[in-house]
């Protein structure tokens, strides 16, 4: 069977993952957010002492930290075969990783274009910066201005890999899933 794999995706605090576990809940397959495992993996280590920012920034070996956050999301890419659904959902997708290495100027190599191109997504669903719903969750470090920021590198990202976006309106997790089942089937 030919999986279909969809990424939700956006800034910081527009409601991925509450769309995620939405989705979840009705049913869909989903992966979850890969980073935060991270974070809480390099701080546990001592590799971030003091967290005022995203961990890609503060790790002492960046490219180790993205490439370690790269490998995860091709493992959940990979084991997407394996769902019995014929559509996954997964929160992020491995570009999301170079968005995030072009906003903190760090040298993005060859290699992870070339996995990025490699390994593609068939859908994909963006959500804009909402000033009404973001929040700083103690595990956020970026303002709403950062997080503008980090939208328009995400969409600029993926629009490089020669995807098609497709943007998710404001309204309730219920209608925002809902407008991602319905575009899904399309």
């Amino acid at each position: 069977m030919n999986i279909e794999r969809i990424v939700i995706t956006g800034g910081p605090a527009t409601g991925k993952t509450a769309i995620i576990d939405d989705l979840a809940s009705r049913g869909y397959y989903c992966f979850e957010e890969v980073i935060r495992k991270l974070t809480a993996k390099a701080k546990d280590s001592g590799d971030i002492k003091d967290i005022h920012s995203n961990p890609i920034a503060l790790v002492s070996d960046s490219h180790a930290f993205n490439t370690n956050l790269i490998n995860l999301r091709i493992d959940d890419f990979d084991a997407a075969k394996n769902a019995k659904e014929k559509q996954v959902f997964f929160d992020r997708g491995i570009p999301d990783v170079l968005a995030y290495m072009s906003y903190f100027d760090q040298p993005i190599s060859d290699a992870f274009n070339t996995i990025c191109k490699t390994y593609k997504y068939n859908k994909i669903f963006l959500l804009p910066p909402w000033e009404a719903i973001y929040t700083d969750d103690g595990e956020r470090f970026e303002t709403f201005e950062q997080a503008v920021d980090i939208y328009h590198k995400l969409k600029a990202t993926y629009q490089a890999f020669d995807y098609s976006i497709i943007e998710v309106p404001f309204g309730s997790i219920e209608e925002r899933t809902d407008f991602i089942i319905t575009q899904s089937k399309l």
